[in-house]
């Protein structure tokens, strides 16, 4: 049984570099799309097992598309195809519900295996960037540094803000409020004396937190 996906991006190259590469696969391209909305109409229409999608889009961030994917059509797992192993992104894209994260410049059987994967509901297919950031979004672990009493939740909060998450991204993740976000930043900035997130973010790195 083919697994049938969707091809987001707006390079017709890449494309149709991408059919070339599934020939002789168990992967099927059942439509293909070059802007966000356009992806999100076809996968609405064709149902897909999975979308693979740039995360940049010439209408807009590709992330923001996952999002709107992820509400309009929840069944169909996505995958974020990128140029850039950049840890902001992955973590951007972990909190928004991207089940795996593959680069361009990957192999063919890497690319298929992780489409494979994300079809079945299996675990990211390989021991890369996804896997090594989804886990560190999950610890909890209390700071073992007496003069910094953060709470386990807080820890977490810092960990997603050094990874370069907004508020309502970091609520996505966490699976709380925005306000809940904002009340957590908030006491993090004070008992550790700093005035904004990005030297909250520089002291998170400084204390090994990512």
């Amino acid at each position: 049984m083919s697994i049938k996906i969707l091809v987001c991006d707006d390079h017709y190259v890449i494309r149709i570099g991408l059919a070339s590469l599934f020939a002789g696969s168990e992967i099927e391209i059942v439509g293909e799309a070059d802007s966000g909305k356009e992806a999100l109409k076809q996968a609405q229409k064709l149902k897909p097992d999975v979308v693979l999608l740039d995360i940049r889009m010439p209408d807009g961030d590709g992330l923001a598309t996952l999002e709107k994917l992820r509400a309009k059509a929840p069944e169909t797992k996505v995958v974020m195809l990128s140029t850039y192993n950049n840890p902001t992104y992955i973590a951007r894209a972990v909190a928004l519900g991207a089940v795996d994260y593959v680069l361009k410049g990957s192999s063919r059987d890497d690319i298929i295996a992780t489409i494979v994967a994300a079809a079945r509901g299996e675990s990211p297919s390989h021991a890369g960037e996804l896997k090594k950031i989804a886990a560190l979004m999950k610890v909890r672990q209390v700071l073992d540094d007496d003069d910094v009493p953060l709470t386990q939740r807080e820890t977490q909060v810092l960990r997603h803000v050094a990874l370069g998450l907004s508020n309502r991204e970091i609520g996505h993740s966490l699976e709380i409020s925005v306000e809940t976000v904002k009340e957590h930043v908030q006491n993090i900035l004070r008992k550790i004396a700093v005035s904004d997130r990005t030297q909250a973010a520089v002291w998170a790195v400084r204390k090994g937190l990512v």
